[in-house]
């Protein structure tokens, strides 16, 4: 069984999907072992993409689910980790040159741009896990703890926060609970 053949902007997408061997033909074999075929080569073809995602996906995670103040800057990182990755696997151009140009060269040229643009992120990264991290001791040290939830009830019995209330069966004292009802 065969598909109608695809559009230009389809077959564009499929060609940075899939690999220009598959998406070239006028018409995409339909079958599981074809599918299955080309998902294998593009996780093998397109590590860098794969790396980005799993790095992004585990740095996320890492800053929703921590309660500890430094797992998460460790997350942030990862995730910003990825993000360069995805830069620069998307900078990358097959048979590319130096970007400087001498009198006869030809060929295709890779784009510094975002090359710089991640060295840049690198440092702004850098500069906003020391300050993180500098925050995370000064909290220990005020506090005795990084846990999100502990700070968040020692600031609210210094009276820093404000009592919860309003929350969906919370009572008329902010506790909770049955004893409310």
């Amino acid at each position: 069984m065969t598909l109608p053949p695809v559009g230009p902007a389809a077959r564009s997408v499929a060609e940075l999907l899939v690999g220009s061997s598959v998406a070239a033909g006028s018409s995409v074999a339909a079958g599981s072992s074809v599918a299955a075929g080309s998902v294998l080569d593009v996780l093998g073809t397109r590590h860098a993409y794969v790396t980005f995602a799993l790095l992004l996906c585990i740095g996320l995670y890492m800053m929703i689910a921590n309660p500890n103040l430094v797992k998460k800057v460790i997350g942030l990182n990862l995730f910003q980790t990825a993000i360069f990755l995805l830069f620069i696997a998307s900078a990358y151009v097959e048979g590319g040159a130096i970007p400087i140009v001498y009198s006869g060269g030809e060929g295709p040229y890779v784009s510094p741009l975002p090359h710089v643009i991640v060295l840049t992120a690198i440092v702004v990264g850098v500069s906003l896990t020391a300050v993180a991290l500098a925050l995370c001791i000064r909290i220990y040290d005020e506090y005795g703890t990084l846990r999100a939830d502990t700070l968040r009830e020692l600031l609210r019995e210094e009276g820093s926060l404000p009592p919860r209330s309003g929350l969906p069966g919370e009572g008329s004292n902010g506790e909770g609970g049955e004893g409310d009802d």
